[in-house]
Parts: C-alpha cells; sequence; structure tokens
C-alpha cells in the first residue's frame, strides 16, 4: 500500500562493478543511485515483499568492460537475476520461503572463471520456517540452506538452525561464510571448484558476550566479531585444525606449538585472539579494508573508527550525527558508503576522510518520552506545497516531499550535536506550519533533572525564498509559565498564532514588523497579544477557523468559541466524556469535528450555524483532517484489539472519509501501522497529475503516512493511487558519464601527449612590459632560483626612479 517514504538502510547496499552506481534496497524494489551525484537513475521493480540483498555478477566476457547484472533476494521467496543498466527482470526462482539474507560465494571470488554462466552459481540463503511458531521461545526458525539457481532446488541438508534467520557474510574469496548466533560464530568452509554439500567444513567459536557482527579479512584467515558492549574480538589462524591445507597461504598463523593459543576460549579452533575496545554500546559495523591494513568499526555513538591491524591504533570520522549500520566498499578505492539509522546513506572520500554525498530518506521513528501527556501527531504538512515536516532524533525538523518521495531541507532546532546517551534531556514536543507554510512554530521542553530545571521554548520561525528554508524569528521562553504546551496552530490567513497550555490559559501571538531609524536595520517578530481562560480548566486543543473568523479552544471536555481579534468570549458548545485532544474545523467553517480519548473516546461533529451536536461516533481517533473547501473531512482510527486479532491480521486502523453533515461514511479503507499516523489533505501537483480534475472537493488528494514514516498518496473520491515521482523532480540521471576512479579520482587525470601540441614553440625576441605574469610559470625543476626570481619580482613592481646623470642626459636631449 505505501507509494513512498521507504527504508534505505534496511539492507547494506552494493556497488555496481564500475562503482559509478550504488544499488539500494528500498521497500519491494531495488533503488541505483548515481554515486557521483547521489539521484536516482533507475529502479528495479518485480518483487511484491521486502529486498533483503543484492549480490553483483562480475564481468562475464572478456570483451565487456563492466557487467551491469545482479542478484536480489525477498521476503516473498523469490530470487531475482536483473540487467540493471535497462532495467530488465531476466529470470526469477521460486524459493518458497522467506529470504532474509543470501550470497553467492562464487561470485566473490577473484579471479573466478569468466565464462561460468550466472545460472550455474549456488546461492547461500537464510530463511524462515514459516511452519513453525516464531513466537515459541524455542522454536528454531531461522535456517541456513544452499540452493542451486540452476536447477532451481535445495542442496544436501540444514547447514544450522537458528532462533531467528541471521544475516550471513561472506569473505572477498568466498571461501568462507560466516554468521554470529548469540555467543557464537558459525564459520563454514566452502571449497573453491567442484564441491557438493558433504565437503563443506565448520567451526565455531565462543565468546562471553552476545555477538552482534563480523568480519573477514580479505587474505588472511583473519576474522573479527563485535559484540554488544562495545568490543572487538581478533580470532587470528581460524581453523587451523579442521581447514588448513599444507602449503595454504594463511598457514603464517600455524604455530609449532598447538598449545600456546592466548586468548583463545576452550578448545576453540583458532591460534590467537586478541580483543580491543573503544565503543562505549553495541558494535553495529565492522568491515576491513581492501588491502586489510585496517579495520572499519561503528555503532550507535555515530564514530567512524579506523583501526590500524599491526598497531591497534585509531584514527576517526566524527559527528556523522546518526548510529551507524554497514559500511559498503567500492570498487573505487577512493569511495566507500556507510547507512545510518536516520534512513541516510553517506558517500565518504576515503582519502580525506570527508562525505562528499547524501542520499537522504525520510527520516525514521525514534522513540523519546511523551512530555506533558500524549502528543495527538507527530506531523505537521504544508498543504499546499505537498510536504511533511517530522521530528528528528538529532533536534532537527525535515521537510520532505510527498509528491517527489525526496528530502527538501532540515531545520536544525536546538543547538546540539547529536549524543548518543541513554537519559533524553531535550524533546521537541510540538512542530506545526501554517496554511501556506509561511510560518513554523515549535515547542522544545527540557526535561527536569529530579524534578529541578525544566523549560518550555517557543519558537516561530520564518520560511526563506526557497522551499523549506526557514530562520529562526522569535524565542519564547515559558511562554505559559511553568505550564506545558498543548496545542499550536497558525490563522489560515494571518500572521497570528494561538498556543493553549495545560495551565489553564491560552496566547494569541502576533507578528511584528517595524522600522527603526535608519531604514536598512528592521526588527520582526512576535510578541503575545492577548491572554484568555475559562474557569482555569486545562486548554488541551486549539485551531482557528478555515476563515478565521473563529476561534475554538477547547477546555478539557467543552469547546469555548473567541473572536481572535478582541479575544472576546462567544459562547460555549459541547459536554464530551473525555477531554478533547483535536479540533478540526471544515473547510467551509459550518462544522466542527472533535476527538477525545481515554476510557470513553469519542469522535464527534458540531454544527456551527446552530450550536449543537450533529452526530458522534465511539472512535478511537488517531488524526482528522478536513478539506481546504466543502464539508469533507477523513478520520485515522484505530480497530479494536479483539477485531484486529481474530479476522484482519496486521491491519489495525481504518480511514473514514465523511461528509460532515452526514453520519454515514462515504468511503473506507483498511490500513497498517495506524497508530502514530497521521493524514493530511493536499493539493494536487500539476506537474505530476495525469488524470482529470473534479469539481469541488476532489481537487484535493488524501495522504496517509503510518507510524513507520510510510505513505501514500490517493484520490479519496476515485481511490486512484497519486503518481509519485521518486528521488526529487529532476533527480533521475539517465545519461551519465562514467565517473572517475582509482588513479584519477585521487590525483586527476594525466595529461595527454600530443607529439603536435608538445613541439616546442617559438621563442619571442620581443620583452615583455609584464614579466611578472610570466616568471613563475612552468615546472618547477626548470625555474630559475628563487632569489633572483624575488629581485626580478619585486623590481618589476617598483617605480623605478632615474638618477642624477640620468636626468641631466634627459634635459640636453641624450640618450641614456
Amino acid at each position: 500500500m505505501a507509494t513512498g517514504g521507504r527504508k534505505l538502510v534496511s539492507s547494506p547496499p552494493v556497488f555496481s562493478e564500475d562503482g559509478g552506481k550504488l544499488l539500494v534496497c528500498t521497500g519491494n524494489t531495488v533503488s541505483v543511485y548515481s554515486a557521483s551525484t547521489g539521484m536516482l537513475v533507475t529502479e528495479l521493480e518485480g518483487h511484491t515483499a521486502l529486498v533483503t540483498s543484492v549480490v553483483m555478477v562480475p564481468m562475464g566476457h572478456p570483451a565487456m568492460r563492466f557487467s551491469s547484472f545482479c542478484w536480489t533476494s525477498s521476503l516473498d521467496g523469490t530470487i531475482c537475476y536483473w540487467d540493471f543498466s535497462l532495467p530488465e527482470l531476466i529470470r526469477r526462482v521460486e524459493v518458497r520461503l522467506p529470504i532474509y539474507c543470501m550470497v553467492i560465494p562464487s561470485l566473490s571470488r577473484s579471479g573466478d572463471d569468466t565464462t561460468e554462466k550466472p545460472s550455474d552459481h549456488c546461492a547461500f540463503i537464510s530463511v524462515e520456517d514459516i511452519s513453525k511458531p516464531n513466537n515459541h521461545k524455542k522454536a528454531l526458525c531461522g535456517q541456513i540452506k544452499m540452493y542451486n539457481l540452476s536447477k532451481s532446488k535445495f542442496v544436501g541438508g540444514l547447514l544450522a538452525e537458528t532462533r531467528k534467520p541471521e544475516v550471513m557474510t561472506v569473505s572477498k574469496s568466498g571461501e568462507y561464510i560466516g554468521i554470529k548466533n548469540k555467543r557464537k560464530l558459525h564459520i563454514w568452509k566452502v571449497p573453491v571448484k567442484d564441491f557438493s554439500y558433504n565437503e563443506i567444513k565448520k567451526i565455531k567459536l565462543h565468546h562471553t558476550k552476545s555477538l552482534s557482527t563480523l568480519a573477514f579479512h580479505p587474505s588472511e584467515r583473519l576474522v573479527a566479531g563485535g559484540d554488544v558492549t562495545g568490543r572487538i574480538l581478533l580470532w587470528k589462524g581460524f581453523g587451523r585444525r579442521k581447514f588448513s591445507d599444507t602449503g595454504h597461504k594463511f598457514s603464517k598463523y600455524m604455530s609449532e606449538d598447538d598449545e600456546e593459543r592466548p586468548g583463545v576460549r576452550g578448545d576453540d579452533d583458532a591460534e590467537l585472539s586478541s580483543t580491543w575496545h573503544w565503543h562505549p554500546a553495541e558494535v553495529k559495523l565492522l568491515s576491513f579494508s581492501s588491502d586489510g591494513a585496517y579495520l572499519y568499526s561503528g555503532g550507535k555513538e555515530g564514530v567512524l573508527v579506523l583501526w590500524q591491524i599491526d598497531t591497534g591504533k585509531k584514527k576517526f570520522l566524527p559527528r556523522i550525527g546518526s548510529p551507524l549500520l554497514y559500511f559498503t566498499h567500492s570498487p573505487d578505492p577512493s569511495l566507500a558508503c556507510i547507512s545510518c539509522a536516520d534512513n541516510q546513506i553517506q558517500i565518504v572520500n576515503m582519502s580525506s576522510m570527508k562525505i562528499v554525498k547524501s542520499i537522504s530518506g525520510i527520516k525514521l521513528p525514534f522513540s523519546f518520552p511523551r512530555v506533558y501527556g500524549e502528543l495527538f501527531s507527530g506531523f505537521a504538512f504544508d498543504h499546499a506545497a505537498g510536504f511533511v515536516a517530522l521530528r528528528t532524533e538529532a533536534f532537527c525538523v525535515q521537510l520532505f516531499s510527498l509528491f517527489y518521495d525526496a528530502e527538501i531541507s532540515q531545520v536544525q532546532v536546538c543547538e546540539r550535536n547529536y549524543q548518543p546517551v541513554d537519559d533524553i534531556t531535550v524533546v521537541l514536543s510540538l512542530l506545526t506550519l501554517s496554511l501556506d507554510g509561511s510560518n513554523m512554530g515549535t515547542v522544545e521542553v527540557k526535561l527536569p533533572e529530579e524534578g529541578i530545571g525544566g523549560l518550555v521554548c517557543l519558537k516561530f520561525w520564518t520560511r526563506g525564498s526557497r522551499a523549506g528554508d526557514y530562520s529562526l524569528s522569535t524565542v519564547v521562553y515559558e511562554p505559559h509559565s511553568d505550564a506545558g504546551i498543548s496545542a499550536l496552530a497558525f490563522h489560515p490567513h494571518k500572521s497570528m498564532a494561538v498556543s493553549s497550555s495545560f495551565g489553564g490559559d491560552f496566547k494569541i501571538w502576533v507578528s511584528k514588523s517595524g522600522e527603526q531609524k535608519y531604514q536598512k536595520f528592521q526588527k520582526s517578530g512576535w510578541r503575545c497579544q492577548s491572554v484568555g481562560s475559562y474557569r482555569k480548566r486545562p486548554m488541551t486543543a486549539a485551531a482557528f477557523s478555515a476563515d478565521g473568523t473563529v476561534l475554538a479552544v477547547a477546555a478539557e471536555s467543552v469547546v469555548t468559541l473567541w473572536d481572535p481579534d478582541t479575544n472576546v468570549l462567544v459562547t460555549v458548545i459541547g459536554e464530551t466524556f473525555m477531554p478533547i485532544v483535536n479540533l478540526v474545523f471544515t473547510g467551509d467553517s459550518n462544522y466542527l469535528v472533535t476527538a477525545s480519548r481515554g476510557l470513553k473516546p469519542q469522535l464527534a461533529v458540531w454544527d456551527m450555524t446552530r450550536l449543537s451536536l450533529c452526530w458522534s461516533y465511539k472512535l478511537f481517533t488517531e488524526a482528522v483532517a478536513c478539506s481546504e473547501n466543502g464539508t469533507h473531512f477523513a478520520v485515522l482510527a484505530l480497530l479494536p484489539t479483539s477485531i484486529n486479532g481474530s479476522t484482519l491480521q496486521d491491519q489495525d486502523g481504518l480511514i473514514l472519509l465523511f461528509d460532515a453533515g452526514l453520519p454515514n461514511p462515504v468511503a473506507t479503507w483498511l490500513v497498517r501501522k495506524a497508530k502514530g499516523g497521521g493524514l493530511a489533505f493536499l493539493d494536487r501537483d500539476p506537474t505530476l497529475d495525469d488524470g482529470k480534475v473534479t469539481e469541488g472537493t476532489a481537487s484535493q488528494l488524501l495522504a496517509f503516512i503510518n507510524n513507520e514514516h510510510e505513505y501514500i498518496v490517493f484520490d479519496p473520491f476515485t481511490n486512484k493511487a497519486h503518481r509519485i515521482r521518486k528521488g526529487g523532480q529532476d533527480s533521475r540521471v539517465y545519461d551519465e558519464k562514467a565517473g572517475s576512479y582509482g588513479y584519477t579520482a585521487v590525483y586527476g587525470e594525466l595529461p595527454r601527449f600530443n607529439p603536435r601540441e608538445e613541439a616546442a614553440p617559438m621563442i619571442s625576441s620581443i620583452p615583455s612590459d609584464r614579466p611578472w605574469e610570466t616568471i613563475f610559470t612552468g615546472p618547477s625543476h626548470a625555474l630559475a632560483p628563487l632569489t633572483k626570481l624575488c629581485s626580478t619580482f619585486l623590481a618589476s613592481l617598483l617605480e623605478r626612479r632615474p638618477n642624477k646623470n640620468e636626468l641631466a642626459a634627459l634635459n640636453s636631449g641624450g640618450d641614456l
């Protein structure tokens, strides 16, 4: 159902063989990005469930410079073979078990036979046995199997069984495959040529803590494992008894005295073991450099650490801003990419250790404490531009285009660096946008420590000339004394806003602009125009009417109506069972929709002309959105647990489309992951719309975003999915030039030698009037000595004065 907001970091990405493209698992598709520009090139569409692995196929013919073929696996139980340059699906293999990971060792071997057909390879897959109940504590649902891609059948029996499907790691030579399983590493040796299932050998390496990741050295028999405490263990000479062959290239780790095995636990088959410790939390990323001289590691702290294998010395790439998940090498030795937990892929120049490009998806949800009660929605929408604003873990607001499935910008709300600490001290509790997106309001709360030091801060932001570019306008500390802010809303047409608090009052803010004595100094900002309250009740929600003439503020279970210009109480309507948490006016301002939560939740519609209740439902409402014109509104409601568990499986929510004057819904849709989701009506983008627009409210689209930030945009009146242009309006790159790599990427292109062009130029006998422009040009070994150059250069800059003899000669008309 989701058509955007896909996760870019569910699996490790893979570079193409030429290093020019990056293949990323994004939901049910594989997105192909340009490594030089970070823009979307094309997509591989054919899987019906999450894509879990991409395996590149090396060059298969001597006449081909680079290969453009790859294998992919998915939770839909299929393996697909692609030509991603077209793109075209060439072959599909049915496994009929969810595949969580796949490696093909024969494709990883350097110097492999290039004449081997792609279908002759055997894949090692990590699958889930769906016949076993995965909720049982002792059920072994994860299985490691070998699958013949040419014959489409399993080979041999089970290589391993685990509690859940595990991620496999293959060595660069394709000789070793490993997984982590609780406190053990399982390592298999796969024969290089003409092997069978019975020839596969296996060992186990033990640790005292649960292991989280592993990596193989590219050329030596060395494996590294990271654990949940932040330690990195190195096992050298693993498989010294079971894997070793006479004259093997790894024999340098073999010791004449087998009893001397420092650091090795029990009877583990390894020569020695050592431990490194820098990370304060779980190690999520381990990868050796292509030459094997360094080990890269990363985790929750958002720092990439470079360990020198021989000495153990460290270098750092700090301030990446998010926990690290994967590290992927490129065939271009100067480039690599890091997958971050905030749904961002950073392309790094390894020679300078700097981030050169970023591929940003929608920010993923994160857990934070609820401040002063439960928030109603974590999203804000720019209805005209089709943007959604959402909070990030790094104290930012991300502006994301729902039409183009691309990040627009990020606004740093709190001047704080990302710190991987368990105790959260600052929370961005509220976020809202004005109807036209010209203003943004945020509320940040500094949590008290042991009941002391809490602080509430209200900030107003003004949009600049570019979309998504917001600058800070006004900061208000403790706008409602020591009480928390429950709601923040903007006037639809004026520079006016209202904030309500649990302390029992609300405040109306207006934008102030003026000029000082000198015209070039201008002063603008927001100030409090008026304050209101109702019987000292907590104010739990607030909203302006569509025409801006009425301000509705919920005082717990009743709705108070005010004149926003004079701050005069007009009337009080309603009496609900539970406190009202959301207020929304319909587009014509004739109806008011209220939502209450608690033991007796209620969705109610009030007639503003009669000031009476029209109808109500007992619904647990998660979000409400009204169309800009007319009387239609949509509701995101949660289904009861009993209904959801018995018949609807993973569908836990319902979208209801109403005409405010009628209690029967116009249309309904079942949705997944509704708790914590959001709804909004958006204006159509004429550049993307390829259908006919009907009159009235049908000119708007409905957007639903779930709690994992996946979304769909559709026409609620025709139930037609809106066409999404993924990656940005001009992001697709079709005629991409081959990027530089290797020596060229580091030192630049070598000059082209042409005998005719390199011929010695003719020497001119005419002296130059500006010698300083040429005296420093040329190769360094051909330049004149520095003492001679400096004197000539300084002399050319000084004004020369004639001496007495020269002046006398000039006066007499003679020659100098």
